[in-house]
């Protein structure tokens, strides 16, 4: 009795230092768990973009998307302040602007534009079948 009680203040306190540092607390595994969808992302087919997916969610962030096409918008203005544009290159965020998990605190890569572009039209495509709140999880191939 007294390690689960030991286990569960250790956890607590992990949780609570890091969502004071803007570290997203929520464990991934508990947080992939829950998606209901996968979703294969080609990295062959979007190399710069298929790293900063698997970068980014080596780091912590989620690797569940959960679909709010409203926030967008705001997600994107969040994610991206104190991140200048850069000639020659896009600002991907992951998690991306339409997830939920995104906007402030997301992870910022400099990419070329035709692979960020591309990347988001096939995303948008996979995604199009999905009402919002639905949970996909990424894994990229």
């Amino acid at each position: 009795m007294i390690k689960v009680i030991a286990k569960g203040l250790i956890v607590f306190l992990l949780a609570a230092i890091f969502s004071v540092q803007g570290v997203y607390a929520e464990p991934a595994i508990i947080s992939q768990q829950a998606a209901g969808h996968t979703l294969e992302f080609p990295s062959s087919r979007h190399p710069e973009t298929g790293a900063h997916i698997r970068d980014a969610i080596a780091a912590g962030y989620s690797a569940v998307c959960t679909i709010d096409r409203d926030g967008a918008e705001e997600n994107r203005k969040e994610s991206l302040k104190g991140y200048p544009t850069k000639k020659g290159y896009d600002r991907d965020e992951w998690p991306m602007a339409m997830c939920a998990e995104g906007g402030a605190g997301a992870d910022i890569r400099y990419i070329t534009p035709s692979d960020n572009r591309g990347a988001g039209s096939w995303v948008s495509h996979q995604l199009d079948k999905y009402a919002d709140e639905t949970k996909v999880r990424f894994i990229v191939k």
